[in-house]
C-alpha cells in the first residue's frame, strides 16, 4: 500500500445488523471513501456470510482501502437466508457487542499486525448501536452517530424515557394497542406539534418495559447519542426544519446528509464503477419486475416500499 494511503484518515463504520441500516451506512461509507477516507466496514459474521452469498466474495475486495471486518453476534444458529429475530438481536447488542467491538478496534490499531493500514481516527456508529460511543470513549477515538431514518424518528426514540416516567408505557392492557388510548395527544416534544401516541415509533407499545430489549435499546441509544462528537441524520433541512432546530439545541453538531444516493450520483468515472461493485443487498435481486415495469406506460405505476422485511396482504396495501 502506498504511503499516501497509509496516512489517510481511517473511519470504522458499523450498522445495526439489518438490511436498511446496512444500506444506509454503506452509502455513507462510499461517500467518505470518495472524500479520501480509508474505510473499515463492520458486519456481523451472520450478515457477512449472507452478503458474500448474494454478491460474491470478489465484491469485498474491489478497493484496497475499503475493507470488511466481522464480529460475532452472540446468537444461536438461525435460517441463513432470513432476517434474525430482532428482539434477540437487540438483547445481544445491549449485552455482548461492546466487548467484541472494543477488541476489533484494538486489533485495527495494533501497529505490529496492521502496519500497512492507517490507525483508526474516527468511528461512525449506527444510532441504535450505543456501545460504539462507549468503546470510542474508552479508547479516545472521536465518534459520530448516524441515524438511518429521519429526525422525527430519532426524536420519537428520545421520548421513550419521558413516556416511561409519565406512565404512558408499559401498556397495562394489550387492548390499548387498538383502542382510543393511542389517540392520546403528546404536547411536550420539541419541534413536533399535534403528535399522538400512535405517531411515535411503536416499540413503546410494550407490556413489559423492564424486559423488552427492543424498547430499552431504542431508549438507551437515543440518550447515549448525546455523548457523541456529532450526530448525522439521513434527512434534509427543508423536510424537517422544526425538529432539526430542536435537535440542534441538544447536539453541538448536527449534520443532515440525505438523500445519500443523490450525493453518490455525483461520483464519476472509474471510482463510481468501483464503488458500484460494492453491493448493498442481503438478498439476491430479482430483476424480472423491471421487465414488467418497462412494459407499462410512463407514470402509470405506483411503487410502495415499506422496507425489506415487511410483508402485507393486497388488502392491507389497498
Amino acid at each position: 500500500m502506498a504511503a499516501a494511503d497509509n496516512e489517510k484518515p481511517h473511519a470504522v463504520l458499523i450498522p445495526f445488523p439489518a438490511q436498511s441500516h446496512m444500506k444506509g451506512l454503506m452509502k455513507l461509507a462510499k461517500l467518505l471513501h470518495h472524500k479520501g477516507f480509508f474505510i473499515t466496514f463492520v458486519n456481523t459474521e451472520f450478515n457477512q456470510n449472507r452478503f458474500i452469498k448474494t454478491t460474491g466474495p470478489d465484491s469485498l475486495s474491489a478497493l484496497p482501502d475499503f475493507q470488511f471486518k466481522t464480529i460475532p453476534d452472540g446468537l444461536p444458529p438461525s435460517d441463513p437466508d432470513a432476517t434474525q429475530d430482532v428482539a434477540l438481536l437487540c438483547g445481544s447488542i445491549r449485552r455482548n457487542f461492546l466487548t467484541m467491538f472494543r477488541n476489533l478496534l484494538k486489533e485495527l490499531n495494533d501497529r505490529s499486525a496492521n502496519s500497512e493500514n492507517p490507525p483508526v481516527t474516527c468511528i461512525v456508529g449506527d444510532g441504535v448501536m450505543p456501545f460504539t460511543i462507549t468503546a470510542a470513549q474508552e479508547l479516545g477515538i472521536p465518534v459520530a452517530v448516524f441515524w438511518t431514518f429521519p429526525a422525527c424518528g430519532y426524536m420519537g426514540f428520545y421520548q421513550y424515557r419521558a413516556l416511561l416516567d409519565k406512565g404512558y408505557t408499559p401498556l397495562t392492557d394489550a387492548r390499548q394497542q387498538t383502542n382510543e388510548y393511542l389517540e392520546t395527544e403528546i404536547d411536550w416534544i420539541p419541534g413536533m406539534k399535534n403528535i399522538r401516541l400512535k405517531d411515535l415509533p411503536n416499540f413503546f407499545r410494550t407490556t413489559d418495559a423492564l424486559n423488552d430489549d427492543i424498547f430499552n435499546l431504542a431508549m438507551e441509544s437515543a440518550h447515549k447519542a448525546l455523548e457523541a462528537s456529532a450526530c448525522a441524520i439521513q434527512t434534509f433541512d427543508a423536510l424537517e426544519p422544526a425538529v432539526l432546530d430542536a435537535l440542534s439545541s441538544m447536539f453541538s453538531h448536527v449534520y443532515t446528509i440525505g438523500p445519500l444516493q443523490l450525493l453518490l450520483n455525483n461520483v464519476k468515472d472509474e471510482e463510481k464503477d468501483q464503488l458500484d461493485s460494492l453491493g448493498y443487498s442481503l438478498w439476491k435481486e430479482e430483476l424480472g419486475c423491471l421487465q414488467w415495469l418497462d412494459s407499462k406506460e410512463p407514470e402509470s405505476v405506483v411503487y410502495v416500499n415499506f422496507g425489506s422485511v415487511t410483508v402485507m396482504s393486497q388488502q392491507q396495501l389497498v
